[in-house]
């Protein structure tokens, strides 16, 4: 057997009809599909797929389209529909309701995605110039898993929806897909983010998409928060959940955490613990009980380790509500917490809000006390982490006289942006292994283990 024959490529049949503009628009998507490594089949049996390009123009170009896809529905059974037929589906859905997709006109991205799920593309590893997970930026053993674009919230000191716009949810087959992609590359850790990650699915209605994991069957899942981390779970790879905002649901996904399907960790960006600060902040869920909610988590998942960003000195900050975010950390015992002064951005509301300004000097000030304060509580938080056994992944080798060491994190640490578990090992590391390390001391922000 060579080794490209093992997954031989789709086959697509395709019938285009209409006007020149419809067969441009078939040129484009015949150009997609074989520069993705489609063949193209004028048979409708044997194939993997049919798809039909149709025409609405006269009712005499409809009913030669609806013709068109019954002949595709008896030789072939799984059938795209796209063109101008497409942009009102009613009469094509009553007379052929188990099409797999359609679309109107110009809609090439929808047909390609309603393809990659009835035929994913199949990938020569010795042919393709692009691997098959894309390039990556990141090391072999961890990536980002980016699930949606722009946000719909309007923080006032953030300009992101004017520069990305609003919530724009990637369909979950999609990212499910890509994800399935990573793991099989030797990715052993997703980093699922978007700018408001609780929020996926809302702006297209928590869609369902046809997901087929590999040798699994299909089944039809949800772009739900909730639904993509139970499906992510089941991939075999660490999920770890960034840029969530504490809303009501985020408590099934805690559930989850707590059957080990995702790690128990969440990084929820509080900015802030006072009323009137997160008021004019504008932030989302900022009338929540937040202290209540993490102690409620902490009951589904004692494991749960949870990381915060702040900010201090925002226009209008009083020392009142500085104090109270002293101690708002205090009760909140948050596992890992990063801070930044604020700085105006051009063009954010937050500029116009006429609130008094934070002096540089007590901006800084407050950053000292801020970092003194959550050092202490890191600290206390490590320290009993210590006698431990915990599960570390290896970012980094070095070999040693006596063996090996190693950096890598814990479940409650992210790459860049948390600390990390520095580790000797008397056998041999690589990076990208999750080994089991008994932890031996802690510091205010890393830990220190050997490998069992």
């Amino acid at each position: 057997m060579t080794p490209t024959a093992e997954k031989t490529a789709p086959k697509i049949s395709f019938v285009s009809l209409g006007c020149p503009k419809a067969l441009v628009d078939s040129e484009r998507i015949i150009t997609r599909l074989r520069a993705e490594g489609y063949e193209l089949t004028k048979r409708h049996e044997g194939a993997d797929l049919v798809i039909v390009n149709t025409c609405g123009f006269l009712d005499s170009a409809k009913a030669e389209s609806l013709e068109a896809i019954g002949t595709a529905m008896g030789e072939n059974g799984k059938v795209i529909v796209t063109g101008c037929m497409g942009a009102e589906p009613e009469q094509i859905r009553e007379a052929y309701p188990n099409v797999l997709s359609i679309t109107g006109p110009q809609d090439y991205q929808s047909v390609m995605r309603a393809v990659h799920e009835a035929a994913p593309p199949a990938h020569d590893p010795f042919l393709d110039l692009v691997p098959e997970q894309g390039i990556k930026l990141t090391p072999r053993h961890y990536a980002y898993l980016k699930i949606s674009e722009g946000c719909n919230n309007r923080c006032s000191f953030c300009i992101i929806p004017k520069l990305r716009g609003d919530l724009a949810s990637r369909p979950v087959a999609d990212v499910l897909r890509e994800a399935e992609r990573l793991v099989r590359s030797g990715v052993k850790e997703l980093l699922v983010i978007s700018q408001d990650t609780s929020a996926y699915g809302v702006d297209i209605k928590y869609a369902e998409s046809v997901w087929t994991p590999a040798g699994g069957e299909a089944r039809t899942v949800k772009a739900r928060f909730y639904d993509l981390a139970r499906e992510l779970g089941g991939l075999g790879a660490w999920v770890r959940m960034h840029y969530v905002y504490p809303y009501p649901h985020v408590d099934q996904v805690i559930e989850l955490m707590a059957e080990g399907a995702v790690l128990p960790y969440l990084d929820i960006p509080f900015q802030h613990a006072s009323p009137s600060v997160l008021k004019a902040m504008k932030r989302p869920a900022h009338a929540e009980k937040t202290l209540d909610r993490i102690r409620r988590w902490r009951e589904i998942c004692p494991e749960l380790g949870v990381r915060s960003t702040f900010i201090v000195g925002f226009p209008g900050e009083t020392e009142a509500d500085f104090e109270l975010l002293l101690d708002w950390l205090d009760e909140a015992k948050l596992e890992r917490v990063g801070c930044f002064k604020y700085e105006p951005v051009r063009g954010a509301p937050a500029n116009d809000l006429g609130l008094a300004l934070v002096p540089d000097e007590v901006k800084a000030e407050r950053y000292r006390r801020f970092m003194e304060r959550q050092q202490a509580i890191s600290a206390r938080i490590l320290k009993n982490r210590v006698g431990k056994r915990l599960q570390v992944i290896v970012d980094e080798v070095v070999s040693t006289a006596g063996g090996f060491s190693a950096r890598g994190r814990s479940k409650w640490d992210a790459p860049e942006i948390d600390g990390a578990v520095n580790l000797v090992s008397r056998r041999p590391l690589r990076v990208g292994d999750i080994v089991s390390a008994k932890i031996e001391r802690a510091d205010a922000y890393d830990l220190h283990g050997v490998v069992v």
